[in-house]
């Protein structure tokens, strides 16, 4: 539900006083001399700070000297400026009309509705005006046409100019699924960052993503599909950190994702059909396998469009530059935001921990490595307030860093083995067919001296037809003779 405009010029006071609070709350500590006072105000002042709005905000030394001097004298509400009121020059029934010609045709820009508005009612606001309005209303050409394109050109132009990314579902290893994560630079064709694993969640494609950018360097966009792995707030954070435009595929419009699907059709054919005739027990040499395969097969042959090998054309431009792996830390952090209670605390993940007591009523944002939860660091507009202090801690780690358990020592037992001896036992040896014609004969002769009792225990119906007749001659002639021999 939209806010009202005094509502959001309040909220708009407030933020704008607590980022003057946070730049001198150091600064008016009255324990503090005229001369480190006095240092610190001009090294805050030779910085540039992000104002409450996101943008670059430089702050003179006199202004930090009233800042300090309001806040000594009329604590925090002192420092949020005043309330100004200033009523809309543009009639409101003249933006309902630009919004009308807009909805009825989408094509028509901010400038062609200003000049429609001019000839039609001798005045018009500002077509930059118009285009602010039509923003907020979610009233751009592109939301209502859905003219939105993800890439125009079929091949990107220069290497890490654009990455794609997908999972690929693979062999059963230890029990349990494996799932390739990979990246692939969409000009040369370089795999430059994969990861094999066993759950298919952002933790992974992070893991992927990150091997890729310090080994082969920052792309310029990063495209990706709609799955839920992709599709997540930290992995937004994360490129944005580092400066990565990351787009998505349209649902049902997948295109320029063909590279990628090629590449996954080549491990399917040259890779996987071989992990099946080899001995590979654990996602750690499936991995060492992958990597050999990809740096000495794959990186080291011609592709059959571009006529060069991944790893050369992907080496034109030289060397690429790694961030630093404190950039990289800090991208790949997990962020969450809280509202502070009334009683300075927020709570993450059913951990409970303390902040700043400024920030009580806020929304912040708390970052944190998804692998320890003890350790969070409370953010107001990009603003650091310092580590929240732990009160009750219940869980350790994210519900998605889910650690594997080793896998225990081999028993020795062939349990598909022993059902097979055990059928085999059942069932005894297996009839061999090509040697009943030679056998056949070698117990209807031993029934023409013994008594009929064998003959009966004879498998007459597994013998061939041949066989038949001196069985049954054999079962006459005991009927006709006596004990003598003799005809009866």
């Amino acid at each position: 539900m939209a806010r009202r405009p005094e509502e959001q010029q309040r909220q708009r006071a407030e933020d704008i006083g607590l980022f003057r609070y946070a730049l001198v709350r150091e600064a008016a500590n009255e324990k503090l001399s005229k001369r480190e006072r006095g240092a610190l105000v001009r090294s805050l002042a030779e910085v540039t700070h992000q104002g409450p709005d996101g943008t670059p905000v430089s702050v003179s030394r006199p202004t930090i000297d009233r800042w300090i001097r309001a806040y000594r004298a009329g604590g925090f509400a002192a420092l949020a400026p005043s309330a100004r009121r200033v009523e809309p020059r543009t009639p409101a029934g003249l933006l309902a009309l630009a919004c009308e010609l807009r909805r009825e045709d989408p094509a028509r820009t901010a400038a062609h509705i200003a000049s429609m508005l001019a000839e039609s009612h001798e005045w018009s606001p500002h077509p930059r005006t118009l285009q602010r309005h039509f923003a907020a209303l979610g009233l751009s050409r592109a939301a209502l046409s859905a003219s939105n394109v993800a890439f125009g050109r079929f091949e990107a132009t220069h290497p890490n100019e654009l990455w794609v990314g997908d999972a690929l579902h693979g062999p059963v290893i230890g029990g349990k699924k494996a799932i390739l994560f990979c990246f692939l630079d969409d000009h040369s064709r370089l795999v430059t960052g994969h990861r094999w694993t066993y759950a298919e969640d952002t933790l992974s494609a992070e893991s992927a993503l990150r091997r890729g950018i310090l080994s082969r360097g920052l792309p310029g966009t990063v495209y990706l599909d709609n799955g839920s792995s992709f599709v997540s707030k930290q992995l937004l954070r994360a490129l944005a950190v580092l400066g990565v435009r990351l787009v998505h595929s349209r649902p049902g419009r997948p295109q320029g994702r063909g590279k990628i699907e090629r590449f996954f059709r080549t491990v399917r054919d040259q890779f996987l059909v071989e992990v099946s005739h080899s001995e590979i027990p654990t996602l750690e040499v499936l991995e060492a396998r992958f990597v050999a395969w990809v740096e000495r097969v794959y990186h080291a042959r011609v592709h059959s469009e571009t006529k060069e090998t991944p790893l050369a054309r992907f080496s034109v431009l030289g060397a690429p530059v790694i961030p630093s792996m404190t950039l990289v830390r800090e991208a790949f952090l997990f962020a969450e935001t809280r509202t502070v209670t009334k009683l300075a605390t927020v709570s993450l993940f059913g951990n409970h921990y303390e902040v700043d007591q400024a920030l009580i009523g806020r929304r912040v944002e708390l970052v944190f490595d998804p692998f320890d939860l003890e350790r969070i660091t409370v953010r107001y507009h990009d603003t650091d307030f310092g580590l929240a202090v732990p009160q009750k801690i219940g869980r350790h780690v994210h519900p998605m860093a889910k650690v594997a358990p080793p896998a225990g020592p081999p028993t020795g037992i062939d349990y598909l083995g022993l059902i097979e001896a055990r059928h085999r036992g059942t069932l005894g040896e297996p009839i061999g067919y090509s040697q009943l014609n030679n056998e056949s004969a070698t117990p209807v002769e031993s029934t023409t001296n013994e008594s009929a009792t064998p003959v009966e225990s004879t498998p007459v119906e597994s013998t061939p037809v041949e066989s038949a007749t001196p069985v049954e001659s054999t079962t006459k002639d005991e009927s006709t003779t006596n004990e003598n021999g003799e005809p009866r």
